[in-house]
Formats: C-alpha cells, structure tokens, sequence
C-alpha cells in the first residue's frame, strides 16, 4: 500500500505542515484585569495521510485526570510516524480549570452550550471556537471525564453502541463498560454526533483528583483507537472485553444520615442484596438498601453523609431497552 503524504492543518493563524508536532494558543476572551485568555492546542499531523482526531480533557474545570490522559497521550506521538493527525486540547475550559471549578466564569456549564455562537456568553464563545477550530477537523473525538458531586466512576465509556463503526473504536478503546447513555442537550457529543462525527466519551475516577490508574487505562484506551483508525502500529495492552450497557440505575438513600457502602467499584451486585446501610447519629438500627436490579457498581458517591433521595451506588444492568437514568449529566 502506498502511503500519500498528508495536508497541512490550520488552525487559527497557524498552519501545521505534515510531521509536525505545533502548540497553538487561541485568544477566546478578554479579562477583567486587561490580559487575554487563550485555549491551549497541540497539533501532532503526521507525515503520512490519515484520520484526523481529536482528543480533549477539562471541559470541567475541575476533572483533573482528563487532562493528564491528553498530556500523556500527546507525548507519545511522533509526528513523523504518525497517520493522519491528532488534535489534543488538554484543557478546554481554561478559566474553569484555574479556578478548580467544574463551570465556566459565567456559572455556565460549558458542555450544555454547544455548538456555541460567537457573540454569546463566555462559555457560549468558548464552545463556538472549539467546533469551529477543533471538531471541524476531525471524524472522530474522544473527550475525557471524571464523576462530579463528590462521586467516583469506574473506567467506562459512553458511546452510541448502535453505530456500527463507534461500536469498533468503543471496543478497541477496551473500557470494562460501553454505556448507551441518551445525549445531553448541548453537550459536545450532541454537537458532534449531529455533524456526523463518532464520539467516545471516557469517565473515570473523581473530580479535583489525580487517579494514576485512571489516567493510565485511559491513556492505553485512546491509543488502542488510534491504532484500531490505523494512525500509529505501537504495542500496547491488550483491550480487556467491554460489556455493553443500555440500563443503568441509581440507588438512593430512602433517609438521611451516614452512610456505610459495602461493593466497590467494578463490584457485581445481585437484585435484593443489601449494598448500603444508614444509620443516624447514634448508629442504631441502621436503614438496609438494597439493590434494585442486578449488575455491576459503575459509581459510587464519596460522601458519607447523605439525605433523602442522594444517589449511593450506579448500578449498569446486563440487559434492558434503554437508559434508566442519566449516568451524569455530560
């Protein structure tokens, strides 16, 4: 097979010949304090032709390991091996992420106003520019998460398992669960699906955390799709097998107090078995849960102090029509 060599990307004002690995900063606001805030961009366009895709962390601020699986992720790559070209925007809510929090300066989520316009609100502007300079390139993304309210997630993905091609780079990326989740009004997935665009997005660990094994898997996930698009022939972990999920359900505290959860994450619950327990101050008589159906713990809250209707454990079902309930509100 011959190989062609591949075209030049400009984003911004910078174009980025073949075999080259270019850091772009693109201004999207002007601060208070008269300095310009800018979203970081590192361009690896391989030498030969390709898929374009393009791989992103930090849409909330404070979900930290994303942003270190595309830091990884991007120092693995050789331009001048690569096929094809990788957009990595480690941080795509720059002011959210200084300031650890989860929402853009303006308390918008930034993943429920895509597409965006340009002379919208902040994040409004912010998710514009990323459509425009980001997803316009690329067939495929991959955007990374952490759980958010003091929750924590256990490697997964959630994709449209209905799509025969996004099913194949879903099982190549190797998470322990592939979850059918609905998509978020807004939401970067709806943004790009709509374009046509496959989509995988990661969740793993806990906000305002770094969980190494967390980054690891995903780290060794998004390089399993390159290789499944045919952009890189480098070695890695075999992808373990991914179970397929279209229900999901919360367990949620049926009374206020503190809560003892007994599975851990990736755990296998059976439907009537006691998973929790809550207790009051004097840690009498404690109130039993018990799971609504069986399945594996793909989320658990971090919290031991909980009130009525709290979510405790996400339980993902073996079979089932649809999705319960949103796995988070990505």
């Amino acid at each position: 097979m011959v190989e062609t060599r591949n075209d030049p990307i400009t984003i911004g004002k910078v174009t980025v010949p073949p075999g080259r690995k270019t850091r772009i900063e693109l201004p999207f606001a002007h601060l208070p304090a008269g300095t310009e805030a800018s979203l970081p961009i590192a361009v690896i366009n391989g030498r030969t032709s390709g898929p374009n895709i393009w791989i992103s962390g930090g849409i909330h601020g404070d979900e930290i390991n994303g942003v270190e699986v595309v830091r990884k992720v991007m120092r693995a790559l050789d331009a001048k091996s690569l096929r094809g070209a990788v957009i990595a925007v480690p941080i795509v809510n720059p002011l959210g992420f200084m300031m650890r929090s989860r929402y853009a300066p303006d308390r918008r989520d930034l993943n429920r106003v895509f597409p965006g316009s340009p002379r919208g609100s902040t994040a409004s502007r912010l998710a514009h520019l990323f459509m425009k300079e980001v997803v316009s390139h690329c067939s495929v993304g991959i955007d990374c998460h952490t759980a958010s309210n003091h929750r924590t997630n256990h490697p997964q993905l959630r994709a449209d398992i209905d799509e025969p091609g996004t099913l194949q780079l879903a099982r190549a990326f190797g998470a322990p669960f592939t979850i059918k989740a609905r998509v978020r009004d807004g939401s970067l997935r709806q943004a790009a699906t709509e374009q046509g665009i496959k989509m995988l997005l990661y969740e793993a660990g806990q906000a305002d955390r770094l969980d190494e094994a967390s980054v690891a898997f995903g780290v060794n996930g998004v390089m399993r799709t390159l290789r499944a698009l045919g952009m890189i022939d480098m070695r890695l972990p075999k992808a373990g097998t991914t179970t397929l999920v279209r229900r999901t359900r919360w367990v949620r505290a049926r009374r206020g107090g503190l809560v003892e959860i007994k599975p851990r994450l990736g755990d296998r619950v059976e439907a009537g078995e006691e998973v929790a327990g809550i207790s009051d101050a004097f840690g009498v008589r404690p109130t039993r849960v018990k799971a609504p159906q069986s399945g594996w713990v793909i989320a658990r809250t971090l919290n031991p102090l909980v009130n009525p209707g709290d979510p405790l454990l996400h339980v993902a079902a073996e079979q089932g029509p649809d999705v319960d309930e949103p796995a988070e509100r990505r």
